[in-house]
Parts: structure tokens; sequence; C-alpha cells
């Protein structure tokens, strides 16, 4: 049974939520644990420990009710909080474009989100239908807004949504206005829902948005690159598919040999464990269609298509998705030798390959933070990605990871690698007889206390190791920031061959270890094949004693 106080919390959100689902769901708890259901009442004090916290990355939580999650109530503020920020810095009246991915309540936090919108004095244009999160990063710029929100929680969990907010220029905040503007939630959080002002007058967008999109992405594609490929595509469940197969098609590419349990959307996922192309099981049927129809390459998106991930077969051993940093780097050298101009950019957690390629080629490269929200903001931006993969291939339209223009660009790539006697494999390859094998790979420790996490942090701090793989290494606490990089939890080991750093997951109640081993390669198969073996070697050895550094399994 709960206490005095929060039972009167709870009786006000009952009162005050619009949402009869909700409502019920929580008067429904309260009546449990008064009966004695310890799960009951645990629910309840985790929905109510606190407020979700609004950062750059906007909202991501778990549907329900609650100020600890996502519904209607929570939304509703974020919006007039984000409005009331919006304000203050200038932008009162301007348009802002809302857009929504297929999630369970997300077009319903969408048209709250518009009406809140309104109700502020702003013009809210509400996409009539759910899209791919870079069709509304593309639209912000495109249509002439002063900001954009999309409600998706990208790859997270069936149960989960979120909310994210894009500034004018196509780009996602960066602090302090993380802060800014969960002190105007905060502001707005004190008053009754009914009393935030609302109004139905905005106007929605359809087709034509996607169209546009479509018409400036396929001319990414010249007019006289090859363009046969066979490729198969999943959607994840998610809302890629319709644009991906406008785009291709526009684009001049085949139709793809599309995985049709996983080709309309579906907020339950019911075909994978975690709606993510990394997650290891998640593109099992596209490997298994693959097979069936002797492709060239597998292409995944993420359920809101702003991440982009391929498989391709690999002599002597089949089938294999590739990395993040395996497309990055495909995809910068892809770019540098097309000599896009600009500068190249990864975040720090990245490889460091692409730095290597770049100077080696007389470019401009630049690290980041961690998110898109650090590497679109790269002035000039040639080609960016970061490991978890997210590319950028187009940052004057999309200064964000765009799934639909990197799985364009990699069909493009495939097909000119075909129309030359070539593959994914031997363009791999190449890069790595000329830059030497980088390997990366992760160790990561989910966790239900997030005290774990900061005491492994600490003990990091406090203690970290002075050799990985019997390479002496560097220590950089970039807690306080760099010259380079801005303040962030995270701390930097690097050696000659070996690159490592820790930080807490942004998103995810994780502690994450990047790691990378570098190994110099010769030209013949076998050398390379001695030397990706090393590399792999050392990176065994650095997963266990970043562990036992960390205190983590």
């Amino acid at each position: 049974m709960i206490d005095a106080g929060l039972r009167q919390q709870v009786l006000t959100w009952i009162a005050d939520d619009p949402d009869s689902q909700t409502q019920a769901r929580l008067a429904e708890l309260l009546a449990a644990s008064d009966e004695g259901d310890t799960s009951a009442t645990d629910e309840i004090a985790s929905a109510f420990a606190g407020p979700l916290t609004f950062g750059t990355a906007g909202l991501r939580a778990a549907l329900g009710p609650g100020p600890g999650r996502m519904n209607r109530v929570v939304v509703s503020r974020a919006a007039a909080g984000f409005a009331a920020w919006l304000q203050e810095q200038g932008h009162a009246g301007g348009p802002v474009l809302i857009g929504y991915d297929a999630r369970t309540n997300s077009d319903v936090f969408a048209r709250d989100t518009a009406e809140i919108f309104a109700g502020a004095g702003f013009q809210p244009i509400l996409t009539d239908q759910h899209v791919p999160t870079p069709v509304v990063a593309f639209g912000i710029k495109h249509l002439g807004c002063v900001a954009g929100i999309v409600v998706t929680a990208s790859h997270n969990p069936p149960a989960d949504n979120g909310y994210k907010v894009y500034l004018g220029d196509g780009s996602q905040i960066v602090p302090p206005a993380d802060a800014e503007i969960q002190a105007h939630i905060q502001e707005v959080s004190a008053r009754p829902q009914g009393e935030l002002p609302r109004s139905t007058q905005y106007r929605t967008i359809g087709q034509e948005l996607v169209d546009d999109y479509v018409d400036v992405a396929r001319q990414l594609i010249p007019a006289d690159a090859p363009r046969q490929v066979e490729w198969v595509y999943t959607a994840m469940h998610g809302v890629g598919a319709r644009v991906v197969e406008q785009a291709a098609a526009a684009a001049g590419f085949p139709a793809a040999h599309s995985v049709p349990q996983q080709h309309d959307p579906d907020p339950s996922f019911p075909t994978v464990a975690f709606p993510n192309p990394e997650e290891p099981g998640a593109i099992d049927l596209a490997l298994d269609l693959a097979e069936q129809t002797d492709v060239d390459l597998v292409v995944a998106n993420d359920p809101d298509a702003d991440r982009c991930a391929i498989a391709a077969p690999f002599p002597g051993v089949g089938w294999r998705m590739l990395t993040g940093d395996e497309l990055g780097s495909l995809l910068g050298d892809d770019a540098i030798r097309r000599q896009v101009p600009g500068t190249f950019a990864n975040s720090v957690v990245s490889s460091t390959l692409l730095g290597t390629m770049a100077r080696a080629a007389g470019r401009e490269h630049s690290t980041t933070l961690t998110g898109f929200k650090w590497i679109g903001r790269v002035p000039n931006l040639a080609f960016g990605y970061e490991e978890a993969i997210g590319y950028c291939c187009d940052s004057p339209h999309v200064p964000d990871k765009d799934g639909i223009t990197a799985c364009l660009t990699i069909l493009r790539l495939t097909a000119e690698l075909k129309a030359g006697g070539q593959t994914i494999a031997d363009r791999l390859d190449e890069i790595a007889r000329t830059h030497g094998v980088h390997a990366t790979s992760q160790l990561s420790a989910r966790v239900e206390d997030l005290q774990v996490i900061r005491d492994a942090m600490q003990r990091l701090r406090d203690d970290p190791p002075s050799t990985l793989a019997g390479e002496p290494v560097t220590i950089r606490d970039l807690r306080a920031g760099t010259d380079d990089l801005p303040p962030t939890d995270a701390i930097e080991l690097t050696g000659q061959r070996v690159h490592v750093v820790a930080r807490p997951s942004g998103t995810e109640p994780k502690l994450k270890c990047y790691l990378e081993a570098r190994v110099d390669a010769e030209q013949s198969a076998r050398e390379l094949k001695q030397a990706r073996l090393q590399a792999a070697q050392m990176l065994t050895t650095i997963r266990d004693e970043m562990a036992q550094a960390l205190g983590v399994g």
C-alpha cells in the first residue's frame, strides 16, 4: 500500500489525465496496491518516482500512466514547454512540423502536440500518416519551419515511445537547450492539464512531403551510375518500406525482395525480440530470404528508418551483417573517392578508421561526441557516421542520420562494384590493405540499478589500466571536456594499436565500452587473414581487461 502523499499524487493524476485508458490503468494499480499487491505498489512508486527528464534526445520511456512514463499528460507538457522555449528564442508564431512513427499512441501524441502548439500561437504542420524520421528532418528546412518534432522510440522495445525535437536548421538540440526546455516543462507541469491552451487550427501534410524528399534523395545517384543490383530489404516492422521502395524506384534501382513478415508497420514487432537490426537474430528472416533469392546485398532499416544496416556474402563465411564501423568505412571511403566536398566526421566511440582515411586523402576530419546532435552540426559535412548504424550521406538536406539515403548510397556502391567484377567484401579488403585492419567490438552491461554504472565509471577513473592487450595506453577523462570535445561522462583509453571509450548509454540502462584493435595488413590474402585474426584476439583480450577494470561481467 502506498503512503498518503503518493496516493494524493495518484488521485490528482487520474483526475487530470485526458486518456481514459491510462486513467483506468492507474486506478487498477491503485486498487491492487490497496489490496496488498506489492507489484502494483512498486509500479506506482516507479511511475511517480520523478518526471521524465527532457534530454538532448528528447524523451523516451515505457508507455503508461504517471510522470515517469510516456503518456498524453507528459507529452502535452513537453509540447507546451518546448513551445515556451521556442517563444523565448524569438520563434513565436512560426511553423512547426510534427511527424510520428507507427508505435502505439504515436499518432495520438502527435495530435496532442499539434493542438498544444496551435494553442500557443504557432503554425503546426502535422503529417497525415506515419513517416520515417528522416522525412521530418528533411521537411523542417524544406518547409521553412522553426522547429520539428517526431514522436518515435526508434529501435526501442515495443512497450516504449519517445519524443524527439529538432531546431529550424534540421539539427537536434544540444546543451544547454535541453535543460532550458526542461525548466519550461517543469513550469507548465505545475498547472492542471486542462489549463494548457489548445487549438485544432493546424494543417496537415501528406504524400507531397514524401514526394519532395524522394525527389531530392534520388539525385544522390548520378545518371550514369550502374544500377544493376539484387537486394533484400526489411523494414523491421517499421515505417520505412513505403518510402524506401518509392526512393529506390525513383533512383532507378530494381525493386527489392522485401521480407513479407516485416514489411508492414506493427507496433508489437512480432518477429523480433528487439526491433534493432544490430540485435542478434533481428535480420535472420532477411538472411534466409537472401539465401533463397541469390542476391548481392541485404539492407535493413530500424523502425523509424533513420538507421541502416547491411549484410553481404563473404568468401568462406557466407552471409553476415557488417558492423556499423565497417559500413561507415565503406561509405566514407566511397565519399572520399567521389571527392565529396567538406569535412568527414564520426563520433568518439566509432572507429578511428574514417579519420585515418580522410587524413591520408588530405581531407578534413572531425571527431565529435556521441550522437548526431553533434555530428550533424559539423560545418560543411561531407559524410558523417556513428557506429550505431547511423549515417549522414546528404547533410545539406538532412543534417541527421538517414537510413533511406544511406540505403540508396550503398545500393549504388554495390552496383558499381558488381559492374567492375567486385563485391562489398573485396572493397573492405582493399581498405584494410591500404589503411590497416581496424577491428571493433563492444562490451555492454545492462543493469537494473543505475548506481552500478556510476560505480563502474568511478572505479575506472580511480584505477585505470596502464596497458591493454600489452599496449601502453594513455587515459583521457572527458568529463571535464577537452580542447576538441565538450564535457561528457566518458573515459578514453588510447594506445598505438588500441582505442577504447567507456560511457553510460544515453538511451538505455547500459554501461557501454567501445573497443578497437588496429593491425597493419600486407597485400596477400593470407597475410590479411592473419592480421584480422590477430586483431580479433586483441579485442578478446581488451574486452576481458576492460570488464575487470570496470568490475562488470
